[in-house]
């Protein structure tokens, strides 16, 4: 069964959609431009980006109506967890977090392709394969596979990365084609992706987890190649627990999972994926409530340590605060 971090009824209470971070509006010193993404605001600088991570939630590229209770602290503090862990393995734009929910990093051009890194049968190639589909990226699949099977080994199916609608799979001879980046870029970045993802595995075997699959970003900063955004969390990861992961797939039953998957689960059990015609599901409190507490959950089991709620109830007076006494110490 999920262990959860349940939040009492009176602290629920407080943190309900008026105190959490649903779209962030600041003027930072100093800031030139902001960026709105699905989850995460952008704050642009001459030479570092302010990187706010809210509470909203996305799926099938939509944003849900409904921010969830400390969903963006979460994400931010596992991203610094693993950025920290994996410098030595790859160079990254962190520079420092001085809230909760904020990372300040150096300012990338992005790479416009994202680095999807499989180990495991699951989510779109599960879907794509249940279809008759051999072939994903470019990358042919074997015959007999089942859902949630290890793949011989991880493979990378990369997607464009859209600034709006939906991305789209990519294969890596169009990537060449298309001088997306070069072939030296490509091959660096891909040794780059296959490292994280070994020690992301390696991280997560130690707590009692397998990290199935994952998405990485780059940008390109003063011609040197980096890791940026998050990694490693709940919205851009799957995870499955390792205890029972056998004994499930002998008996061919569902994997007990710890990520994004089941919110998209929800979705299309109510008949929404995200096409045209298509009207999102209301989410009750009690949802809302769950998927809180299994962010907080993932959080606790992939770091270890006890998950200790940041104040809300003046979220952003506190993000501006730390940020510009950040700004102003550098």
């Amino acid at each position: 069964m999920l262990t959860v971090y349940y939040l009492s009824s009176q602290v629920w209470q407080l943190f309900k959609y008026n105190m959490t971070l649903h779209r962030s509006t600041f003027n930072f010193k100093g800031q030139k431009a902001v960026y709105h993404g699905k989850v995460r605001d952008v704050y642009y600088f001459d030479d570092f980006v302010a990187m706010v991570v809210s509470d909203r939630i996305s799926a099938f590229d939509h944003i849900l109506p409904r921010p969830i209770p400390f969903k963006g602290q979460v994400l931010n503090q596992i991203a610094l967890h693993f950025l920290n862990a994996t410098r030595s393995n790859v160079p990254n734009w962190l520079l420092g977090s001085p809230d909760p929910n904020v990372s300040i990093g150096l300012k990338c051009e992005p790479v416009k392709i994202e680095m999807v890194v499989r180990g495991y049968l699951a989510g779109h190639a599960w879907r794509t394969y249940q279809r008759g589909g051999r072939v994903l990226c470019g990358i042919e699949l074997p015959e007999g596979l089942s859902a949630n099977d290890k793949l011989p080994e991880p493979i990378i199916t990369p997607t464009t990365k859209a600034d709006a609608g939906h991305d789209e799979d990519i294969s890596a001879e169009e990537i060449l084609t298309r001088k997306i980046v070069s072939q030296e870029v490509w091959k660096q970045m891909c040794g780059y992706a296959l490292s994280l993802f070994e020690t992301g595995q390696q991280m997560a075997h130690e707590r009692g987890l397998i990290l199935v699959d994952t998405k990485y970003e780059f940008g390109i900063h003063e011609g040197d190649l980096k890791l940026i955004d998050e990694i490693h969390t709940p919205d851009s990861s799957r995870y499955y627990y390792l205890e029972g992961y056998e004994e499930h797939q002998k008996r061919g039953e569902p994997q007990r999972q710890l990520s994004k998957e089941f919110v998209r689960e929800w979705l299309m059990d109510r008949g929404f994926q995200g096409r045209e015609g298509e009207t999102m599901p209301e989410m009750p409190d009690e949802f809302v409530q769950e998927v809180s507490e299994r962010y907080i959950e993932l959080y606790r089991l992939i770091t270890g340590e006890k998950f200790i709620p940041a104040d809300q109830e003046q979220i952003e007076s506190r993000i501006l605060h730390n940020v510009n006494e950040y700004l102003e110490s550098i």
